[in-house]
């Protein structure tokens, strides 16, 4: 309801409840300019968060989520799933619980169906198959019809690709989602349809699930959050949050 203050994000996680994710003294440093990116950053993700990510262009949003994902080398500091370092061998299960959106999605050569059908095929995802009335549903959810599955994936649109890049995640029923400005290049009303989307995924499981959301749009990031971290400069802030939904 407008009007309503949700709690500080320190508030939220400093509960009793297990971390699936920890992130403990990230450093992520350019080793061209000799500065840090991410200065020593801390994080937990516990079941039943839905924390947004905000600050200016160049504080390391993008940075943390892909550190958190283990898409890049970490400078120091350590990541935890579920209460044990992630090991080098561990990373593969690791990611499929942890799921990052890049805003700007990359897809394999074929259709949009070939590259929902493709993890699957991962021996990471062994024991479960692609469900294609599943996958549809998804999509008349999001304003897309069957057909969206026959189109080919290098002729998609910016918003195209971010919601096939969201139904393929979704799909593989990760425990966290990491999503980089998952509307960027999304109309209002596919922008409003993707959070009530991720909003029903995060109540289906709400003991199991959890994500961040990186957002540059205020309002939105009070609408589909209950917290707020900041980045500035590479430093992570809890926030208090404002009036939402």
């Amino acid at each position: 309801r407008r009007g309503t203050r949700h709690p500080p994000c320190e508030s939220i996680l400093m509960t009793t409840r297990r971390p699936l994710l920890k992130a403990c003294g990230i450093v992520r440093r350019d080793p061209r300019r000799g500065i840090s990116l991410l200065a020593g950053a801390c994080i937990e993700i516990r079941p039943g968060d839905r924390t947004a990510v905000v600050g200016p262009s160049g504080s390391g949003k993008t940075l943390l989520l892909r550190s958190l994902a283990l898409l890049d080398t970490l400078d120091a500091g350590s990541v935890e799933w579920n209460g044990m370092p992630v090991r080098g061998s561990d990373v593969p299960l690791f990611r499929k619980n942890v799921t990052y959106l890049h805003q700007r999605p990359a897809f394999l050569e074929g259709t949009v169906e070939d590259n929902l059908r493709i993890p699957f095929s991962l021996r990471v995802h062994s024991g479960t198959s692609f469900d294609r009335h599943g996958a549809i549903s998804i999509l008349e959810r999001l304003g897309r019809e069957e057909s969206f599955l026959a189109k080919q994936a290098s002729e998609l649109s910016g918003g195209e690709g971010q919601v096939l890049a969201l139904v393929r995640s979704i799909q593989l029923n990760p425990n966290v989602l990491l999503l980089d400005e998952p509307t960027a290049s999304l109309d209002p009303k596919t922008t409003l349809a993707v959070e009530a989307l991720i909003d029903g995924w995060a109540l289906e499981s709400p003991g199991e699930r959890a994500f961040l959301w990186v957002s540059h749009d205020e309002e939105q990031a009070r609408r589909v959050s209950r917290c707020e971290l900041r980045l500035e400069a590479g430093r992570v802030e809890p926030q208090p949050q404002g009036a939402t939904r």
